[in-house]
């Protein structure tokens, strides 16, 4: 049996479980969740998949439905597009960010730790943002002191984190924190694994223009957290920290570029509904966008090919980024031309999904991908001076 064939049978696998276990009505449902229920039908659909064997593709062959191959992984996000599936918010962070960080640099003991504590549902978030570090992530300022304790010695925090997803639903935090303030502004930042539950620890959800509630803000007052809690050196988190972040620019942007590509069938049916189909000036658009996500998903492509041959470069996974984000804008300013002065003024979805069909929505949210995981400037700096080799930008400069 070849490859391809295997392929087909493994798609008619997928097709036939999403059949009978995926979530019917969801987006429906989703609208008139409170934050509480959404969260529990979020976990449910999580177990759902885990069971089946679903959830974690991406994560080693050691583990339940782990070990799949690309194309094999290609499939299971074509399916789960095509079955309109709830994507995975709240598991997003545990599966993908604190999996990578752990698997990669993480000590044995946190492995056996955590990584089983993940597929039975422990939810994490990522404190890495700060109020006065956002896209400039180095200068962060959330103070880390190790004191000596009876039982071993602990990490005493003090500092603010922003924009922190879903925080207030998490077990467990990825901390970056400053140990040092000598030196370059990476050399001085250690990597921690927090309690959310800890003493001191206070979490706020942030109001959205939109209705959401998807990011938080922390404060942290004297939380301890202990030393067999970071993860690497100290004062080596910054190299850790981007082992998490080249996870979502990679593994995740794949599966939301596949999503991306299901859901243009959404603006199929608005061209359909509205009457649209001889609109040659609508079908060029359209057109234009088909090929734009075609290539926003075999840029993830390949970003995840080289990496698992060994050959990634500097720069590709921020290539991979910028895509996604700049095709998503397309996506759904499309979708909100399309749909005319109603849909302006529809109500928004608390946690649908970036591909919702609520277009002004999407198209608001489509903005926030532009910074997150990384600003777009900053990607394109980390482009030109790592992979183009072109001199860096002088300190203090500002454009005219």
């Amino acid at each position: 049996m070849n490859d391809d064939t295997q392929l087909e049978f493994l798609r008619a696998e997928v097709r036939g479980w999403l059949d009978a276990n995926a979530p019917k009505g969801w987006r429906a449902a989703y609208q008139a969740m409170s934050h509480a229920e959404f969260a529990q039908a979020q976990r449910d659909w999580f177990q759902t998949l885990v069971k089946g064997g679903y959830a974690i593709p991406h994560w080693p062959a050691a583990w339940p439905g782990g070990g799949r191959s690309l194309a094999e992984q290609k499939v299971f996000y074509e399916e789960l597009a095509s079955a309109d599936c709830p994507r995975l918010l709240l598991s997003f962070v545990s599966t993908y960010h604190a999996a990578s960080t752990l698997m990669e640099c993480g000590s044995a003991a946190q492995k056996a730790r955590y990584l089983p504590r993940i597929l039975e549902g422990e939810t994490w978030c990522q404190g890495f943002s700060e109020p006065g570090a956002g896209s400039d992530l180095a200068s962060l300022k959330c103070k880390a002191e190790r004191v000596s304790r009876p039982g071993g010695d602990v990490y005493v925090i003090n500092g603010q984190k922003i924009w922190s997803t879903m925080a207030q639903y998490a077990d467990k935090c990825l901390l970056l924190v400053r140990t040092n303030s000598d030196g370059p502004k990476q050399a001085g930042i250690t990597f921690l694994l927090m309690d959310m539950k800890a003493k001191g620890v206070t979490v706020r959800p942030i109001n959205q223009i939109q209705g959401d509630q998807e990011f938080c803000e922390m404060f942290l007052d004297d939380v301890e957290v202990p030393a067999s809690e970071r993860v690497g050196e100290e004062n080596q988190g910054w190299a850790v920290a981007q082992a998490t972040l080249s996870s979502e620019r990679g593994l995740t942007l794949m599966e939301l570029s596949y999503r991306m590509r299901g859901a243009l069938r959404r603006i199929a049916e608005l061209i359909r509904q509205n009457g649209r189909e001889d609109d040659r000036g609508v079908l060029r658009d359209f057109g234009q966008l088909v090929a734009r996500v075609d290539s926003a998903c075999a840029i993830a492509d390949q970003f995840l090919r080289g990496r698992m041959n060994g050959i990634e470069r500097l720069g590709d996974a921020s290539i991979v980024k910028n895509t996604y984000s700049r095709v998503l804008r397309e996506y759904s300013l499309l979708g909100l031309r399309l749909g005319g002065l109603e849909e302006q003024y529809r109500a928004p979805i608390t946690y649908g999904d970036l591909n919702t069909g609520n277009w002004m929505a999407d198209f608001m949210n489509s903005y926030a991908w532009t910074i997150a995981g990384g600003s777009e400037e900053v990607q394109r700096n980390i482009i030109a001076e790592r992979m183009l080799e072109m001199q860096r930008e002088p300190k203090g400069w500002v454009a005219a």
